[in-house]
């Protein structure tokens, strides 16, 4: 009997430690499901953050690209399955084409196309990627012996030559091109002169100024990341939060535009495919410089055709110092250089973003030069 109680204690003794291991194990679980649910709930507050601004961007853009487009813009078939959004206003000749800089589309053209329009025609356009000009397919180059890269000056100039076929735009029209616009003007103009009857470069690219190692390094390290920065934000849906707190805005304003152009800048600022488009024409501005130095060598521009260089006397308050020291020297060589016989004008109180910031004074020459190539008859 002894026996039997002292074994009836050991067994009571040895019973209750496990119950308090087994409370113990209970609390840890309790405390790790607990950890657990408050861990999944900031996952799920996460991803709503991360992931609901891009969907409601998303839907944005399905809704606004259908209503935004130009008013009397067309989207003309190029061949190939391509599309190019072209808006032409006014009437009489000759026709002006105006190329915008890299990275933005026709709109940036506002105030040049309404008030030359009042006196001829003028075509903008948005090149392919760019604003309402969607990338359909990687199209073959037609009509040339290579076969040039995407986003580069000789694939865009052989989507414009083909625009202009499609469009039936009367030539010899007046080309004016701003950066970008001047690379793809003077290979236009080198390859098509009997279409082309005056050439105007507006702040020129000199074609030799990614040879500099500072260009390249201000390029490729600072100006082509922050321009990818862009295209996340507008995949992400933050550009179109940062428009609405008034962090981010376009770059056309004032009192004579429209709430439509204003509307269609910040849809453009929030479209991933627009933005990555602006990318690769900068990432390949190097390559277009070659081309269009290669294609000047082959084939010389027609005395035919006249050029006309418009620069500002300022320099751009985005760009270091020696920067903008260092590319105002290259741009005089090159001038020297490829056309000393051009009629160079120089705006004071203008920089490179004078197309949209200071546009009166650019406008006034403008009109002078459409006036000159004018038949008397349509002047009067």
């Amino acid at each position: 009997m002894l026996r039997r109680r002292t074994n009836g204690r050991e067994d009571a003794d040895t019973v209750k430690p496990d119950k308090k291991k087994t409370s113990e194990d209970s609390g840890v679980t309790v405390s790790q499901r607990s950890c657990w649910t408050v861990v999944s709930f900031w996952v799920k507050v996460l991803l709503f953050i991360i992931f609901t601004p891009a969907f409601l961007n998303y839907a944005s853009l399905q809704r606004e690209g259908q209503v935004l487009s130009a008013t009397g813009a067309q989207m003309i078939d190029i061949g190939l399955g391509q599309k190019i959004h072209l808006l032409c206003k006014g009437q009489g000749r000759p026709v002006v084409v105006l190329d915008a800089p890299a990275g933005m589309s026709s709109d940036v053209w506002y105030y040049v196309q309404e008030s030359l329009s009042l006196s001829t025609k003028v075509c903008t356009y948005d090149r392919v990627g760019l604003g309402f000009s969607r990338r359909t397919l990687q199209n073959e180059t037609t009509g040339t012996e290579k076969v040039w890269g995407l986003s580069t000056t000789g694939r865009m100039v052989d989507d414009l030559h083909r625009l202009v076929k499609a469009a039936d735009i009367a030539t010899p029209f007046i080309l004016i091109g701003s950066e970008l616009g001047t690379l793809n003007g003077r290979f236009y103009s080198h390859i098509h002169d009997t279409q082309v009857s005056d050439l105007v470069l507006i702040d020129p690219i000199p074609e030799d100024v990614f040879e500099e190692e500072k260009w390249q390094q201000y390029w490729y390290s600072h100006l082509v990341p922050s321009l990818q920065m862009m295209q996340f934000s507008a995949a992400a849906g933050w550009s179109r939060l940062l428009i609405i707190l008034g962090v981010l805005k376009p770059i056309v304003q004032g009192s004579e535009v429209s709430e439509e152009l204003i509307q269609r800048q910040k849809y453009l600022l929030c479209n991933p495919a627009h933005q990555s488009a602006a990318v690769d024409e900068h990432f390949f501005l190097n390559e277009s410089a070659s081309q269009v130095s290669e294609i000047s060598r082959y084939k010389p521009l027609s005395s035919k055709t006249s050029v006309h260089v418009i620069t500002g006397e300022s320099f751009d308050d985005q760009l270091p110092s020696d920067l903008n020291q260092m590319l105002a020297e290259l741009q005089s060589k090159f001038l020297e250089r490829s056309y000393p016989d051009a009629n160079h004008i120089q705006i004071g109180g203008a920089d490179r973003h004078m197309i949209y910031k200071n546009p009166s004074s650019l406008i006034k020459r403008l009109h002078k030069l459409v006036s000159q190539r004018q038949p008397n008859q349509q002047r009067q």
